[in-house]
């Protein structure tokens, strides 16, 4: 069993932002749109970081086609190193992404919220692990009905408790990810 977040760990990897939620989850039934929010947001980034860039997938829930999600874009992006910020940050910034985590203990990871579309872009370093296990579980639902549906039902017990954090919502649903990692091959 995975140890959830602590309050420390939530508050020291955000910048320049308190993370606190103390409200329940939005839940939204899928979107069609969700995709070409993500092509038009990958695109912009491809445009910005030039020879950084190196890939974009569409994750998390709105990128299952049938599954409810927070209405909020995930989006994994790699760049050539992650902890390299001023090889990326300085043009994501000026051009109105806001950094919002930096989390260098779990893979380099760095969190920026969206100048005008409601994302949660995502990056790590090409090649990172990371990056493959969220491709392969959102490709494992894409594909397993009766897994898209277990998440889907542990989203929706979850989304209606009050969550101190986010982050607190995202920990809960970490034993029933494993368990359909397990049948994913992971």
């Amino acid at each position: 069993m995975t140890t959830p977040s602590s309050d420390a760990e939530i508050i020291a990897a955000n910048v320049d932002f308190d993370p606190t939620h103390n409200a329940a989850i939005t839940l939204a039934e899928y979107d069609p749109e969700w995709p070409a929010l993500f092509e038009r947001e990958a695109e912009r980034l491809r445009s910005l970081l030039g020879d950084a860039f190196v890939l974009a997938e569409h994750t998390g829930s709105t990128s299952v086609p049938g599954l409810a999600a927070k209405p909020i874009i995930d989006m994994t992006v790699a760049v050539v190193d992650s902890a390299d910020e001023a090889a990326y940050v300085p043009q994501m910034e000026a051009a109105g992404y806001v950094l919002r985590v930096r989390e260098p203990e779990w893979f380099e990871h760095r969190m920026f919220k969206g100048p005008d579309t409601n994302v949660n872009l995502h990056v790590f370093t090409a090649g990172c692990s990371e990056i493959e296990r969220m491709t392969r579980f959102r490709d494992h639902l894409r594909a397993n009905d009766s897994d898209r549906e277990l998440y889907e039902r542990t989203k929706r017990d979850l989304a209606g408790r009050t969550w101190k954090y986010v982050q607190n919502y995202a920990d809960a649903k970490t034993e029933v990810i494993q368990e359909i990692m397990r049948r994913a091959g992971g």
